[in-house]
């Protein structure tokens, strides 16, 4: 991520959100259509997660939709309620890599399969980019 966006950096780090959390939702049906006979608990646990995943999704491109119409004018209210939603999007994203890492140690169908090992790996390798990116973007604003 950029970081010579200026006034409109809650409007990148907006965007950087939006797109991580389509992304982690997009990896829940990942999981369950590569995952041959996965275990039926934890489609049910995926399928949930794709609906908060896209649930957080939509909240975020509200705030797009209200940041993009105060062209370039935030209030500090806006800007601490941005930043309290990147750190809920973070907060979102160990909370999926933790579950990730579960399905990588408790699901046979997930063990015994080289190739969705290495899938789960890379979705896990993904949301903690995304948390490297969030973590910079609080540090970086006091957070």
């Amino acid at each position: 991520m950029q970081f010579y966006y200026g006034s409109q950096m809650p409007l990148r780090v907006l965007d950087e959100c939006e797109f991580w959390k389509q992304q982690e939702a997009e990896h829940t049906v990942v999981i369950r259509e590569l995952v041959s006979g996965l275990e039926k608990t934890y489609v049910d646990a995926l399928t949930q997660w794709e609906a908060t995943l896209n649930q957080a999704h939509e909240r975020v491109v509200r705030f797009i939709e209200t940041s993009t119409r105060s062209k370039g004018m935030f209030s500090q209210a806006f800007y601490v309620d941005v930043m309290n939603l990147v750190k809920f999007c973070l907060d979102q994203s160990h909370a999926f890599i933790d579950f990730c890492h579960k399905l990588l140690q408790s699901s046979e169908p997930i063990k015994s399969n080289p190739t969705s090992k290495v899938v789960m790996k890379h979705i896990i390798d993904e949301s903690e980019y995304f948390i490297g990116i969030a973590q910079t973007i609080l540090y970086q604003n006091g957070a």
